[in-house]
């Protein structure tokens, strides 16, 4: 089964990118669409500051055998998907990176997955689906998902440079035309989910393909 996935996403592999590259106009476009005028707005924005805060009153750097953890894990959640199974996992004593490994030939999506998806993010938006009757709502929840929104935006803007080995391995002209439209996409979609739960990521979406249309029928 993993080998078919490789196939599959060796094959959609520029197509994607070539996608990703088309809709980021529209993708910014469609910023224009959301409210952050709103109370779950300022909440969210609240823990993203709170997040800022305790980084400059700590006087620390980001904990980064946190960073390097949480970037395995998603190299491994990416392998799961894909159906491969992984063999271990490896921080480097010194924090200088980790390593993780599993069986069969692998894919863009598992090597590239850390520099885009926010995995902590991605479980606690399920865990507010699933158990969303048991979770108050508040805007505490709100500030929670601004926290680790800014926490993702830090672990991206640090990991991604010139001298990543994982660039190298799925090629730089594949990551410059993937990564920035899907980063926006997904912080666009954690910003919709924040405000209207899946509903309103499917309105993002919607507006993001429609508009997409509309800058092709105009070529």
């Amino acid at each position: 089964m993993g080998r078919i996935f490789d196939l599959i996403l060796g094959a959609l592999k520029w197509p994607v990118a070539l996608c990703s590259l088309f809709y980021l106009p529209a993708m910014v476009q469609a910023l224009q669409y959301f409210q952050f005028n709103n109370m779950k707005f300022f909440a969210f924005l609240g823990g993203g500051l709170a997040y800022l805060a305790i980084k400059i009153l700590a006087m620390a750097r980001s904990n980064v055998s946190m960073q390097i953890l949480a970037h395995e894990f998603t190299h491994i959640f990416f392998a799961w998907l894909t159906f491969h199974k992984v063999v271990h996992i490896h921080l480097n004593p010194d924090e200088s990176g980790g390593a993780m490994g599993f069986k069969g030939k692998g894919n863009w999506l598992i090597v590239i997955g850390p520099y885009f998806f926010p995995l902590f993010l991605f479980f606690l938006m399920l865990l507010v689906t699933f158990f969303g009757d048991k979770i108050p709502h508040n805007l505490w929840v709100n500030g929670l998902f601004g926290y680790f929104f800014a926490y993702h935006l830090e672990s991206v803007v640090v990991q991604i440079h010139g001298q990543q080995p994982d660039f190298k391995e799925v090629g730089f002209p594949f990551c410059w035309m993937f990564l920035p439209g899907a980063n926006l996409f997904v912080c666009s979609a954690v910003a919709a989910f924040n405000n209207g739960g899946w509903e309103g990521v499917m309105k993002y979406g919607a507006v993001v393909y429609k508009l997409g249309l509309r800058y092709f029928t105009n070529l």
